[in-house]
């Protein structure tokens, strides 16, 4: 067995094993993957008799964490030809990656999974759950009232707002996006969404035009709503497989038009369309299409799904991403446990003094508590509390330290809805 990192040249040989492993994705989209992504990714493989028999990758993403942007890697194709399970080659690939992620001092790695357990041992997290809606195309007033209970808002604005939605229905021009719209996709994120996360990727205009041709290579496209030359919404979509909708991002007042071109790329007036990433004020509520008043869409939220899960990489270099209290001073030490990447398991203590944001971070000799790595994760991400953290394996929490802990911001805003 050889385990080892690839040149950059020999990527393509991975081609075989993915198409063996992963026979759902098409041959566009991996002329898409093999041409834009492995330019700069990395891979790791193992050979065995004369040949790659498991790999994993990991894809650079800049991540923006409390607005400021840190190196980070997407791990995915985690692939073991079938012959060759069970014989160990995921965990010994994904511990030297994650060691060598240690060294470049990444704050965290993320991935989404394919089953949780594969990647709980390896300390991995949920610290994303993504918001999972449908918008259902009706097409008689009798459809509609028998799927959602009719409201005195509702009947506004299926009535007395219908000349105003006609109006703004005429101010919007729409279309796909092409490569030279990226700029003012990255710029209407930045303006308009960026500050409700304290956790997602990097949107500038190699991340869109990145998204376009993904989007394209299972045809699809980015729809773009503009409002004279400015774009008003956004999101992605999907055909190859029934209509998909991704990340719809638009602003205050576009939601009749986000479904009425849902309802249109749909074709079908009898529709379900799944609609993946969705921002978190959006409401079940009648989106009633301005062009076609006999057909009314739907949006329902179904569910909140964990998607993302992560890993702390290098301790010291989250920590120094994360804000503390500005009203307190903070002052603490842990005992960190992680059995994967030993760099991290020291007695760290954090440090902000009263009118300041930054953590400073050290090491030294006297703990107040002893928090292993994975549990640490989910009190940084929020996804236990203080109290419920006391209650976990291997975790000691003094009074003083749970009090000293609370001072710092958790990471529970996150958007994280990459694909590849």
């Amino acid at each position: 067995m050889i385990l080892r990192k690839l040149d950059q040249d020999e990527h393509g040989k991975t081609r075989r094993l993915w198409e063996e492993v992963f026979a759902e994705d098409t041959p566009a989209f991996l002329d898409y993957y093999y041409f834009i992504k492995t330019k700069d990714n990395s891979i790791y493989v193992v050979e065995e008799d004369d040949d790659i028999q498991a790999m994993l990758q990991l894809n650079p993403y800049q991540i923006a964490i409390e607005r400021h942007a840190y190196a980070s890697y997407y791990i995915i194709a985690v692939a073991t030809r079938k012959k060759y399970r069970g014989r160990g080659y995921m965990g010994n690939i994904l511990r030297r990656a994650l060691k060598d992620m240690y060294e470049e001092k990444i704050p965290f790695t993320f991935l989404m999974p394919a089953a949780e357990a594969i990647y709980t041992p390896y300390d991995f997290r949920f610290v994303y759950s993504q918001k999972i809606g449908e918008i259902s195309v009706l097409s008689s007033e009798q459809d509609v009232e028998s799927s959602l209970p009719e409201t005195e808002a509702d009947v506004e604005d299926k009535g007395g707002r219908h000349s105003e939605e006609i109006h703004i229905r005429d101010c919007v021009r729409v279309g796909d996006a092409a490569l030279w719209d990226a700029e003012n996709m990255a710029s209407f994120f930045n303006c308009n969404f960026a500050d409700r996360w304290q956790v997602c990727t990097v949107r500038d205009a190699d991340y869109y035009r990145t998204m376009i041709l993904e989007q394209q290579s299972e045809q699809g496209g980015v729809r773009l709503l503009f409002k004279g030359e400015q774009i008003v919404g956004m999101f992605a979509w999907a055909g190859e497989d029934g209509l998909e909708i991704r990340e719809p991002l638009y602003l205050e007042g576009y939601g009749k038009i986000f479904a009425d071109e849902v309802r249109k790329l749909s074709g079908d007036k009898k529709a379900v369309i799944k609609v993946y990433g969705c921002m978190s004020e959006m409401q079940p509520s009648f989106l009633a299409s301005a062009e076609h008043p006999e057909e009314t869409a739907i949006y329902r939220e179904c569910v909140r799904k964990p998607c993302i899960m992560a890993r702390i990489v290098c301790l010291p270099a989250l920590f120094s991403a994360l804000k503390a209290d500005k009203e307190a001073s903070l002052d603490c030490s842990i005992a960190v446990i992680d059995p994967i990447l030993t760099g991290n398991s020291r007695i760290w203590r954090l440090e902000s003094p009263e009118g300041e944001e930054d953590i400073r971070i050290r090491e030294t000799e006297d703990s107040d508590g002893v928090i292993p790595v994975a549990e640490l994760t989910e009190l940084l991400f929020g996804r236990k509390t203080l109290k419920e953290l006391k209650c976990s394996d291997g975790v000691i929490i003094s009074d003083r330290l749970e009090c000293e802990l609370s001072k710092i911001r958790k990471l529970k805003r996150v958007f994280l809805n990459e694909v590849v």
